[in-house]
């Protein structure tokens, strides 16, 4: 990376953290991520009308907003990023923000998709002649292959897509007998490709059960694939020995222990989820795909793994799991909310998308597993949790930075803190002003 990007970037980020909601949206302005009628849309009250939610789901009585933050100091791929996170949890987007930074200061970010199809599967429950059913597949793919472009997938074809494979896999029943399932591959292009997937393998249905005689049964697509992953590799350069090696050790942790992978796992899912929700895509199938292919092997383990050269003080992560989004159709197409997220990042492709995800959720990973060699996940956290822990007691819009301030002191004092503190103090607070406004009565 150029020194002058991470300069200029460095610029456009400084105390972005500090600056009121005016502040902010100015400052997204000038950097281009924003223009004035994103800045007015943002700023009402009821930006999303209750007629779109009827155009999403059944039985509407209304929206649940989420806070939107927006992620600084990425640079992915030497391109400079403000990444929208749709969330709901403290740190999340602090812990992102400033281990963005370490990593610009100290290193780079790149990224790569490896693969480009889905995986469609049509079943078989029962297979009654498997030899058969093999030739019959080989014999005629091409032709099924064909005709599911020109039927159903011609608009992926013109896009530079469409059905490009048909495999068969055989799996053993418990009951003895053989189950097998057909794999229909399709490069959906800028389409997550879940609708468009389960039309051709519905289409495909009928045909193949007459040309082979078997019983056919369920046509879905699958979210394991394995076919399409993300890899995004962070590198940090002049790293300390102790912290490296405490790192590569965190991070063997999470390889093989399978209770520690599913915290680490989620902890990427921090940095990935916020943002597929921003952009309105399907994160409830990005996650499955991630742990099904953190199963992959027999055992569920890390999607991340940083190790440490001692040789060079590098410390390396790579992130590889399948990250299927897209950029066009459903709530990503219709929802201003989310067109204006993919906006902010000047997203080129659903692919870039999936590596700007892949990026921030390595790097949300190294942000956790620093805390948690060093000083703790507690302290960061939990400072970070203090505002809401001060509002759950209950506290008045005047008694808020008081509240704050004695919490601060009791998390550094005791190293933990709970809303029975932020209750304990706020009613200490209403008794003291209690008595000094009784005794300036009594004056």
């Amino acid at each position: 990376m150029s020194k002058q990007l991470n300069e200029e970037v460095q610029k456009l980020f400084s105390g972005f953290s500090k600056l009121n909601k005016k502040e902010r949206y100015q400052k997204l302005v000038e950097m281009g991520a924003l223009d004035s009628s994103d800045v007015e849309y943002l700023q009402k009250k009821e930006p999303v009308s209750f007629d779109l939610a009827e155009k999403f789901i059944e039985n509407v009585i209304g929206y649940f907003h989420m806070p939107m933050g927006v992620v600084t100091n990425f640079i992915i791929d030497e391109k400079p990023y403000v990444i929208p996170m749709a969330v709901e949890e403290t740190s999340i987007i602090a812990a992102a923000s400033k281990t963005a930074k370490w990593v610009k200061e100290n290193g780079y970010i790149k990224t790569e998709v490896i693969g480009q199809e889905i995986i469609g599967q049509i079943q078989i429950p029962k297979v009654k002649n498997y030899e058969f059913l093999s030739a019959k597949l080989a014999e005629n793919k091409q032709n099924l292959i064909d005709q599911a472009n020109v039927e159903v997938a011609a608009g992926l074809v013109r896009r530079g897509g469409g059905v490009t494979d048909i495999k068969l896999r055989p799996i053993e029943r418990p009951d003895g007998g053989m189950m097998a399932v057909i794999h229909v591959m399709a490069n959906t292009c800028e389409a997550m490709g879940a609708n468009i997937i389960n039309q051709v393998t519905e289409f495909l249905k009928p045909i193949i059960q007459q040309m082979t005689g078997e019983e056919l049964g369920m046509c879905i697509l699958s979210n394991l694939v394995d076919t399409k992953v993300t890899r995004a590799t962070v590198v940090l350069k002049n790293i300390n020995t102790e912290l490296g090696k405490s790192i590569e050790e965190g991070s063997l942790f999470s390889q093989i222990d399978p209770y520690r992978a599913a915290t680490n796992n989620k902890g990427v899912l921090n940095g990935i989820d916020p943002i597929l929700i921003a952009t309105g895509n399907d994160w409830r199938a990005v996650e499955a795909g991630i742990h099904a292919y953190a199963s992959r092997t027999g055992q569920y383990t890390s999607i991340t793994k940083w190790t440490y050269n001692e040789d060079t003080s590098e410390l390396t992560g790579v992130f590889e799991a399948p990250i299927v989004v897209g950029t066009v159709g459903g709530v990503t197409k219709l929802h201003p909310t989310a067109q204006l997220s993919l906006k902010m990042m000047g997203i080129e492709s659903s692919n870039e998308l999936s590596q700007v995800c892949a990026a921030v959720g390595l790097v949300q990973n190294l942000g956790a597993i620093k805390a948690l060699t060093t000083v703790g996940i507690i302290e960061g956290h939990m400072k970070l949790h203090i505002q809401n822990l001060t509002l759950g007691a209950g506290a008045e819009e005047r008694e808020i930075p008081i509240v704050q301030k004695k919490l601060e002191e009791i998390l550094k004092l005791k190293k933990r803190i709970s809303l029975s503190h932020a209750i304990e103090v706020l009613k200490e607070l209403r008794s003291s002003h209690k008595v000094t406004t009784q005794h300036n009565e009594v004056r």
